[in-house]
């Protein structure tokens, strides 16, 4: 089958499931409605398999013309190269296992055939996002997502107890990624101020043409590239735009896995990844990058020390190591970021399904102080949750192993404060990763009898997505092996995206020598182990506890109130807003609007009144205002004559 229809069929079938599933699944059995959504994701998945074992170099498929004038062209068109379909792989793939987990996670919702119309929803908008030739398309992707976000934090907003919060927290995202979607905006405008087009080619192809004419309006390409990347703060929880992320752990755990893993917040380091042939002439905008990305990754490494929601001290982990891959966009080096955005929707997608499947077995519990050893008792969700904690911990030879290594080594060559600040944050995401996992599965069980009366191990449609994830953590990082692994076949995610891929190979792959890369991998073992075996000996042997709020003090505190960025944004921006509004609905909207249009109905009610007598049914009364009427035109006449 050609490129083109498959392509044109990878995109429909989640809409049609969405609306399928949207008109008719409230009167489906709920195991039709679970299998038809999971089928449909997974037919893309196999449709972006077909693309990706017989890639063309870059074909762009042309659906209509928006607008089609004499100097400009607007097109609902989609690309396909060696970017997209590789993030469409990692989009239908992972998403393909998480409607799966939902199918026995969501079995018991009232909202069951919503979830999964929101759910396929959700996947078709990121396929546009990523499979748009041009800004144009990307920007409805873009909302689209941001919408299904806001439908899926929020889905329990009727429940009794956390309704109020639910409804709080998908408010809060959709607000922050509004903020970001502002520079999206003056982006796409300025593109098209600058360039006359959004196409992706063609701006690429006036890019280089106007550099080398000397005639490339930098100040122009800063101002697009700043805009740009405030968009892709929104989207992947950057600073100062990434309270929302942990706030979105209200929504069911499947959208955590789906947001948090492999989709939305990707989207912020796809975005820069296709406009890098931009952000290359932008140096300015790539340092803000890399010290943004330092400073997130090492701020939400500190928080996630002393989280007790097993959901949030992931979500801490996702903003940190979303920090880690914008460092490496900040150095130019877009595959590896790709490598890490890869291996990271493995294994975190695993620990997001592995603490669904914790909070499954233990009755909707997620305070982690009220666990621990459940390693027995879910023995499955025990294994894979620690394959997904070794990987993210950087334990030798596994994923994450390999891609965070890439971004260490390119920081060693690209600054050595960068490098240290690094060291710091991966060695923090060891040290909280490992402590939420000892305390969850090993010492004695902290909770109430009731509780662990009814601890069992989740059903086949949710272990099976955990199963196949820990293999994908444990092998992932055989995509981007260094040379001191392979002499050849090695770096082979580099050289895929490299050939494909416009703009990509106007940066050429900088690798550290075999000797300083050896050492760098032998540093980042004994980091992972040391920390491992430290934990354990804390956590399994001594069985220390995590403590209570109220027994916090120093540091501790500082890391479990978040660094009160809640509380300062609350003061800088949530209080003066509602005040202003309070004022401006006070003063204007009652004072003026309200009583203004009441006062104009009451003295047209007494006009009315008054004039109302004039009309009193007596012949003598009509004649005399007509003499009057005479004598007053008479008397004009007169006047003016």
């Amino acid at each position: 089958m050609a490129a083109d229809i498959l392509l044109l069929t990878l995109i429909s079938l989640p809409l049609l499931g969405s609306a399928i599933i949207g008109l008719l699944g409230k009167n489906l059995p709920k195991s039709v409605v679970g299998t038809l959504a999971t089928s449909m994701v997974a037919g893309s998945f196999i449709c972006a398999l077909l693309i990706f074992s017989n890639l063309p170099q870059n074909q762009i498929v042309h659906l209509f013309s928006v607008v089609n004038w004499e100097d400009f062209k607007l097109n609902a068109s989609f690309q396909i190269d060696s970017l997209s379909i590789w993030m469409t792989l990692i989009i239908t793939g992972i998403g393909s296992l998480i409607h799966l987990f939902s199918i026995g996670y969501m079995s018991h919702d009232e909202g069951f055939y919503k979830f999964f119309a929101y759910l396929n929803l959700f996947i078709f908008s990121m396929l546009l996002l990523v499979l748009g030739s041009n800004y144009f398309v990307l920007f409805f992707g873009w909302e689209g997502v941001g919408m299904c976000s806001y439908l899926l934090i929020g889905f329990h907003f009727s429940d009794i107890a956390k309704g109020t919060e639910n409804s709080v927290a998908a408010r809060k995202a959709f607000i922050m990624n509004r903020i970001g979607d502002v520079g999206l905006l003056f982006a796409l405008f300025m593109l098209l101020a600058t360039f006359k087009t959004v196409e992706y080619n063609e701006i690429a192809a006036k890019v280089a043409e106007l550099k080398l004419a000397s005639l490339l309006p930098y100040a122009a390409v800063g101002a697009i590239t700043l805009c740009l990347f405030l968009a892709a703060t929104g989207k992947s929880a950057q600073i100062p735009l990434f309270t929302w992320l942990p706030d979105a752990m209200a929504g069911p755990t499947p959208v955590s896995a789906l947001i948090h893993a492999a989709t939305m917040v990707t989207a912020g380091i796809y975005l820069v990844v296709r406009s890098n042939f931009l952000f290359e002439l932008a140096p300015f905008t790539k340092e803000i990058i890399l010290y943004i990305g330092l400073a997130t990754s090492l701020v939400a490494a500190f928080i996630a020390m002393r989280q007790s929601d097993i959901k949030k001290v992931l979500a801490y982990s996702t903003v940190s190591q979303l920090g880690l891959m914008f460092v490496a966009l900040g150095m130019g080096a877009y595959t590896v970021a790709l490598f890490h955005v890869t291996t990271h929707a493995f294994f975190k997608a695993l620990l997001f399904l592995g603490s669904g499947s914790v909070i499954h077995a233990m009755s909707d519990e997620q305070d982690i102080r009220k666990m621990g050893g459940l390693a027995k008792k879910i023995p499955i969700t025990h294994f894979t949750f620690l394959i997904g904690t070794l990987a993210i911990s950087g334990f030798p030879l596994l994923s994450g192993f390999y891609s965070k290594d890439e971004i260490i080594a390119h920081a060693l060559m690209h600054n050595p404060i960068v490098f240290g600040t690094l060291m710091v944050a991966v060695t923090l995401t060891a040290i909280y990763m490992f402590r939420l996992y000892f305390l969850v599965f090993h010492g004695s069980f902290r909770g109430d009898h009731h509780t662990e009366s009814h601890i069992h191990e989740s059903g086949p449609s949710m272990t099976i997505p955990l199963i196949v994830l820990a293999v994908l953590s444990v092998f992932g990082g055989i995509l981007n092996l260094p040379g001191i692994f392979l002499h050849k076949g090695a770096h082979w995610f580099n050289d895929y995206l490299n050939a494909n891929t416009i703009g990509l190979n106007l940066i050429e792959p900088h690798h550290l020598d075999k000797n300083a890369a050896l050492m760098l991998m032998v540093v980042a073992s004994i980091i992972a182990l040391s920390v491992m075996t430290w934990a354990y000996v804390n956590y399994a042997k001594r069985g220390n506890m995590a403590k209570s709020d109220e027994e916090l003090t120093g540091w501790e505190k500082l890391s479990n109130a978040k660094l009160y960025f809640d509380e300062l944004y609350n003061f800088l921006f949530v209080k003066p807003t509602e005040w202003l509004s309070s004022s401006v609905h006070h003063y204007f909207d009652v004072l003026v609007l309200k009583n203004g249009i009441f006062g104009f109905a009451g003295l047209v009610e007494k006009t009315g009144n008054v004039t109302r007598k004039w009309q009193n049914g007596f012949l003598s009364s009509y004649l005399l205002w007509m003499v009057l009427g005479l004598v007053v035109i008479i008397g004009s006449y007169f006047i003016n004559k």
